[in-house]
């Protein structure tokens, strides 16, 4: 069956993409076929359609499948499909199957529709120009038809709907998720500034300048930059770092505002200062003079990491 397929494939892929497909590789086992052919760039989905169409019309038709052997030249003549670099005998073996006509001595069914149905199930690239095409028959065919059913229909019970309603539910539910993530990422934001007002107050002044460690309940990658940023706009002369922790994972952000990086005699910069606390946290980071990222896998080390940041800045300053 796969064999045979094989054979109606390669006719198809012909029509359907054009007289330079041609075979460069091959493997059929019981269980699919595997067709690698020059062309230069993906299958796209009506083109995979239409070769399965093709394919699956052929099939249909029941076309009786003839072998003869007969002299290279009369097989040339008679406009059966060579392999260009093959090496042929004086005289070959014509197989005729639908309206494929090929040299081949390989085994094939007696009729078209032994193969039953045939599907593809892979298409890719293998080299530069070269394209694979994996498909499959018979019984095969069919369980993998009955296995996409029955994964459409479970998708389907979850979301309360028909299978024909499926891509309209599930185009629905990420509208829905993207404007609960808008939602939450304006939540965060609202949070995090409140809670960057209280922590205004918890700078510590250390020769001039406000340094403030501390940690943001509920906040993420981009609420600690926002809040960063807002602190650094309230306490003017500052150095800060921020940290969230989720799920054991520790993020960190730190800044120094532009007054103190251009202290002639301040050695603080934010990329090292983010280091230094990721290092106590299991993690590493860095970044520009002015804001820097990190982060940690060690949550249980950070309050003691943080304690550490106004002695770190003192020694700089």
């Amino acid at each position: 069956r796969n064999h045979s397929a094989t054979h109606l494939m390669h006719k198809a892929l012909r029509e359907v993409l054009g007289d330079h497909v041609a075979q460069k590789g091959s493997q059929v086992t019981p269980d699919r076929t595997r067709f690698d052919f020059s062309h230069g760039q993906p299958l796209s989905d009506e083109e995979i359609r239409e070769i399965e169409q093709l394919v699956n019309a052929e099939i249909l038709a029941n076309a009786e499948a003839q072998a003869q052997v007969m002299a290279l030249e009369d097989a040339q003549n008679s406009g059966a499909m060579m392999l260009f670099g093959e090496k042929y005998g004086e005289t070959v073996r014509v197989l005729s199957i639908g309206s494929s006509k090929e040299l081949c001595g390989g085994t094939h069914v007696q009729r078209t529709g032994d193969i039953g149905l045939f599907k593809v199930v892979a298409e890719g690239g293998v080299a530069a120009g070269v394209r694979r095409v994996e498909a499959i028959t018979g019984s095969n065919a069919l369980a993998y038809a009955q296995n996409l059913e029955g994964t459409l229909k479970g998708v389907a019970a979850l979301l309360k709907a028909t299978p024909h309603d499926v891509p309209a539910r599930v185009a629905a539910a990420q509208d829905q998720i993207r404007a609960l993530e808008k939602e939450i990422a304006s939540l965060k934001g609202k949070l995090a500034s409140s809670q960057g007002d209280e922590l205004v107050a918890q700078a510590i002044d250390i020769q001039g300048v406000k340094v403030l460690a501390a940690k943001l309940e509920g906040a993420d990658a981009a609420t600690l930059r926002n809040t960063l940023d807002q602190l650094k706009n309230k306490l003017k002369t500052a150095v800060i770092v921020l940290a969230a922790v989720d799920g054991g994972k520790v993020q960190l952000a730190a800044g120094v505002t532009a007054d103190v990086l251009a202290k002639p005699a301040a050695k603080v910069k934010a990329g090292e200062l983010v280091n230094f606390v990721a290092q106590q946290v299991g993690g590493k980071g860095g970044g520009k003079p002015d804001m820097a990222m990190a982060g940690g896998t060690d949550a249980s080390a950070l309050p003691q990491a943080l304690a550490g940041v106004q002695a770190w800045v003192a020694e700089r300053l």
